[in-house]
């Protein structure tokens, strides 16, 4: 069957991830073949100190994404989108999504990237022996208890951006185990949340008298494989406003980004890892067993099928870096130059690999926004030098390059010389690494690993 054929009879998959600054849409055939791709570009608005996304710009980036699909399925194959054989939506993991039993959102959606649960993490981990990151779903509801925010009386679903926007789509309140992993500790036996944990956590609510157990606001867990659903009138409408797309879609349980790119690498099995790399960075481990005791650098979470997983999430990525680039594009076009973004970080980062071993004494700190790693709560990006500092472009990129690995290389720290896991393979991915042969050095580097 050709591209074509395969659009027109519906044997394709449609994923559509959602991203902290694009959300994606990628068509494929059923032997894996890119047929099209659909690309929205968003930002996280700081409002109220709050890092939050829009109920409508979260609908309105899902339509962009999808439109923009369509419309390079017409312009390429000259056939109009209709039939999808199967969908799967990813977001970005963990933050807290909270809505009433009509549906309607009762509280600002809070990303990842938030780090004002401190006091909830810290009692939440006392309380389960279990770390619990300020980023989680959990430390988020708990915080939201603690500060007896009046929404949370008025409860009836809580779930992560990709839980959401699969409940839009199927009307299904469910959410795949790896993603769920990163709202409440998950027991990798029954692939469910842990049931002990869960107990715990409504005796500790109790005095609160709500009158919803913690089971029945979080969604049903599913494992990779497993039926999620399928694809409602009113949400092929939401991605489709034209009308053309078809209703019926089987979807599987929506994921976060932590799983899908360990898919994406085959980092699936023990002794395998990856390294996401971009706006936040983090390491995902397959363990052979469990950890020996609690790190609170170290999130336990799981690969989409359910196996335990260590995960050093730092949320500082490459976003002061980006900043720094961005400066640098705007005197390029100050002195009459137009400059391409792809070539522009491509001759920054090539040329970083001449600076020296000791990126010429420079220091950065890319904290953007809080890192829950080395509990810094609040956003503040720093660059420092000496008068001693051998400061040109070549050490001014490599020291921001290395330090957008550097939060997380605490975290593999802990995992390589303290608890002396094994990993035979680490493989990146994200936008660190589109630059060849750049990326892939400095993480070698923070991981004592050799290139391939």
């Amino acid at each position: 069957m050709n591209q074509k054929d395969s659009i027109l009879n519906g044997k394709t998959a449609l994923g559509i991830e959602l991203g902290s600054t694009r959300i994606k849409g990628v068509l494929i055939d059923l032997s894996g073949n890119v047929l099209a791709v659909g690309i929205h570009d968003w930002e996280n608005s700081f409002i109220n100190n709050i890092w939050t996304y829009s109920i409508e710009d979260i609908h309105a980036g899902l339509r962009s994404c999808y439109c923009s699909l369509r419309e390079a399925v017409e312009k390429k194959y000259g056939v109009t989108l209709q039939k999808i054989g199967v969908i799967g939506v990813s977001a970005m993991m963990h933050g807290y999504m909270a809505l009433d039993k009509d549906g309607n959102q009762i509280a600002p959606f809070q990303t990842w990237r938030n780090t004002n649960t401190q006091d909830a993490a810290d009692e939440l981990t006392e309380l389960f022996q279990f770390n619990i990151p300020l980023r989680w779903s959990a430390a988020h509801l708990y915080q939201r208890i603690l500060d007896q925010e009046d929404h949370v009386k008025r409860l009836a679903y809580v779930s992560t951006l990709s839980g959401y926007i699969h409940w839009k789509l199927t009307g299904k309140k469910v959410l795949g185990v790896g993603d769920a992993a990163g709202m409440f500790p998950i027991d990798s036996n029954t692939c469910d949340y842990d049931e002990e944990m869960v107990q715990k956590f409504d005796t500790l609510i109790e005095k609160y008298e709500y009158g919803w157990k913690l089971t029945e606001i979080l969604p049903q867990v599913l494992a990779a494989g497993e039926d999620a659903g399928a694809l409602t009138q009113e949400g092929a409408k939401l991605l489709d406003p034209s009308g053309n797309l078809q209703a019926g879609v089987p979807m599987c349980p929506p994921e976060g980004d932590a799983g899908t790119g360990m898919t994406a690498t085959n980092s699936v099995a023990p002794r395998t890892g990856n390294v996401s790399a971009g706006t936040s960075t983090f390491a995902m481990i397959v363990l052979e067993k469990q950890l020996s005791k609690v790190y609170r650098e170290i999130d336990m979470v799981t690969t989409p099928s359910g196996f335990p997983c260590a995960m050093s999430h730092a949320n500082n990525g490459t976003s002061d870096l980006n900043a720094w680039v961005g400066l640098f594009e705007e005197f390029a076009q100050l002195m009459g130059y137009q400059t391409d973004m792809g070539e522009l970080f491509g001759k920054l980062y090539t040329n970083s690999l001449n600076g020296d071993t000791d990126c010429g004494g420079l220091l950065a700190y890319g904290y953007y926004s809080g890192e829950n790693i080395t509990m810094i709560n609040e956003g503040r990006p720093a660059f420092f030098r000496t008068p001693e500092s051998r400061f040109n472009l070549a050490n001014f990129m490599k020291t921001h390059l290395y330090t957008s690995l550097g939060a997380v290389k605490m975290g593999l720290d802990i995992l390589m010389e303290t608890e002396k896991v094994k990993v035979d393979c680490i493989m990146g991915h994200g936008g660190f690494f589109k630059t060849k042969g750049v990326g892939q050095r400095y993480l070698a580097a923070a991981v004592g690993a050799q290139l391939r």
